[in-house]
């Protein structure tokens, strides 16, 4: 699955990646798009398209009447249109190559009849491309195991587009919805969104030369394999939250995470660990102790709903307290789902932004620390 913003170079990673395939002898392939239109003229004769990104010597010709595009090698790609599901019925496939996911009229259906057709040979594969949209099929996609996740947003392919293109662009939509979607490549979603695009364009900055307090906030995985280990990094200067790196991981053992938040504390000289162990208890702090953490370990428990907890965090970045110290796309992706009619349903599970919800609630949020108080006597 590639993620990316307009412009982005989607088509041509996609183009590339087909190419290479079809050097292969006799391979069968397919090309879908939200229309045969979009098929001929974006992903086989547009100027990111099959036929552009060719060698001569492997150059390949478009049969119009069968609808196919075929390879000196004996590769042949054949199109369909994702406004005819049916299409997909019979056909065999040994990889495939979807663009523009998103704008498929019925996503889910289309998707399933291309993935009984990818039948043929030792390891069947598909690649999605798409500008993202907050929709319940995309969510699904990513959710499910095998899925690889890349983004591009659309400034990585800057000096291959029109000179003034996204600052024009980010004069217009700066700080929107639709920035953070066609722009930056990001799931965006919509009612009931605890944190706006606004809001998190707002929040970039750099970190300062030195901070009161730093924490390794970590929200351990259920299981392996399953949901990622959700691992943030951030600290406190003058009353200022700073995330400073989101380390989170999918797919490790519990000694493989509690090392990673290991050498995250060793990293950013951390002061302490903040994990929550609703589902570990004292295995938590086990794990942790074995990985070699030396530094304190505050175990807290989710009381309460996801959304309940991140309210005063969101209060946090309107107020602009909050500043990011890098790009974190899949962090700020899962924070815009909080909250959110979609966010809730079916999909992967926050763990990024519950890592984050903990680290800067403690930070912000609880017993003031070490910093100055007055007291009454």
């Amino acid at each position: 699955m590639l993620l990316g913003g307009r412009g982005s170079g989607k088509t041509y990673a996609g183009a590339n990646w087909l190419s290479d395939l079809a050097r292969g002898k006799n391979l069968t392939l397919a090309l879908v798009g939200p229309a045969l239109h979009d098929v001929r003229e974006v992903m086989v004769e547009g100027p990111s398209g099959l036929k552009a990104v060719a060698e001569r010597r492997h150059r390949p010709r478009w049969e119009a009447g069968r609808k196919r595009l075929v390879w000196p090698s004996g590769s042949v790609a054949y199109a369909f249109s994702a406004e005819d599901a049916d299409s997909l019925r019979g056909p065999q496939f040994h990889a495939a190559w979807a663009d523009e996911f998103c704008a498929w009229r019925n996503a889910e259906t289309v998707l399933s009849n291309l993935r009984f057709g990818l039948r043929l040979g030792d390891d069947p594969r598909l690649l999605v491309t798409t500008t993202p949209r907050p929709i319940p099929a995309l969510r699904r996609l990513l959710a499910q195991a095998g899925t690889v996740l890349d983004r591009g947003p659309t400034a990585a392919n800057a000096e291959h587009l029109s000179s003034g293109f996204l600052e024009h662009l980010r004069a217009l939509y700066g700080g929107t919805r639709l920035e953070a979607q066609e722009i930056e490549g990001l799931i965006v979603e919509t009612d009931g969104a605890l944190f706006s695009a606004a809001d998190l364009a707002r929040a970039r900055g750099s970190r300062p030369a030195s901070m009161d307090r730093v924490v390794v906030a970590v929200d351990p995985p259920a299981s392996a394999g399953g949901d990622a280990c959700g691992i943030v990094v951030a600290g406190r200067c003058d009353r200022i939250a700073y995330v400073l790196a989101d380390a989170s991981a999918r797919g490790l053992s519990p000694n493989g995470w509690a090392r990673r938040v290991v050498e995250a504390v060793v990293a950013h000289g951390a002061a302490h660990v903040v994990a929550e162990v609703n589902q570990g208890g004292e295995m938590v702090r086990t794990l942790l102790a074995q990985a070699g953490c030396t530094v304190p370990i505050r175990m807290v428990h989710a009381t309460r709903s996801k959304r309940v907890r991140a309210e005063p965090v969101a209060a946090l970045y309107e107020q602009g307290r909050v500043v990011h110290c890098g790009t974190f796309p899949a962090l700020e992706e899962e924070m815009m789902a909080l909250g959110s009619e979609e966010g809730g349903r079916r999909g992967r599970s926050p763990d990024r932004a519950d890592a984050l919800v903990w680290a800067l609630t403690d930070l912000m949020l609880g017993r003031p620390g070490g910093l100055p108080r007055v007291r009454v006597l």
